[in-house]
């Protein structure tokens, strides 16, 4: 029997290198703060629209094509604030907020309903855009309440620092394109390549 190759994929937005660049200084700047955490590279930082995991190369080629059919117009994303899931006081991942027109959220759903045609399940919690800077030792990237939630001391000095702070502003952009990236996870953590670029009119 033969084995299919798969790959794990998902469809995102990536950033503006200008905003990229900022984000990466406020990281530097705080991350002492959280050393038992498990910091996100800034080159591979970017607004997820769909995870759709673990699929067999002849899939992905079908993906890209019927991403490629969908018509949808540019929007403007401003990047701003930071907080953490769940809870602040059971933090599993530290974020930067994300404010953005209807278009947004209007492509992921737009993501969600085409890809449904190839039996890609729907997502079941409510679309909530973020950029994930950083993750507690051992725990989940998801954004929603888990059972193993407990409150933990990994993020306390970094809550106590940005008390201190104003909210970051990190700037605004267009997006005009998203992609269909690949994720390969190793134990220097997860690496994303772009498959394919579908333009935004």
């Amino acid at each position: 029997m033969l084995e299919l190759y798969c790959m794990r994929i998902f469809v995102a937005l990536d950033l503006d290198e200008e905003i990229r660049e900022r984000i990466q200084q406020f990281v530097d700047n705080v991350r002492q703060f959280a050393p038992a955490t498990r910091w996100v590279s800034a080159e591979s930082l970017h607004i997820t629209l769909k995870f759709i995991g673990e699929r067999p190369d002849a899939l992905v080629k079908q993906i890209e094509t019927i991403l490629s059919s969908l018509s949808h117009g540019s929007f403007r994303v401003s990047f701003n604030g930071s907080g953490f899931f769940p809870t602040v006081r059971a933090a599993r991942v530290f974020w930067v907020g994300i404010q953005a027109e209807a278009g947004l959220a209007e492509l992921a759903r737009k993501i969600e309903d085409t890809l449904v045609n190839l039996d890609i399940p729907k997502e079941q919690r409510a679309f909530s855009p973020h950029l994930t800077l950083a993750r507690a030792s051992g725990g989940s990237g998801a954004p929603g309440w888990r059972k193993a939630d407990k409150p933990n001391q990994q993020f306390a000095r970094l809550q106590e620092q940005l008390d201190k702070l104003s909210p970051a502003e990190f700037g605004t952009m267009t997006a005009r394109e998203f992609y269909l990236y690949r994720s390969q996870v190793s134990s220097k953590g997860s690496r994303y390549t772009k498959i394919t670029r579908f333009a935004l009119s």
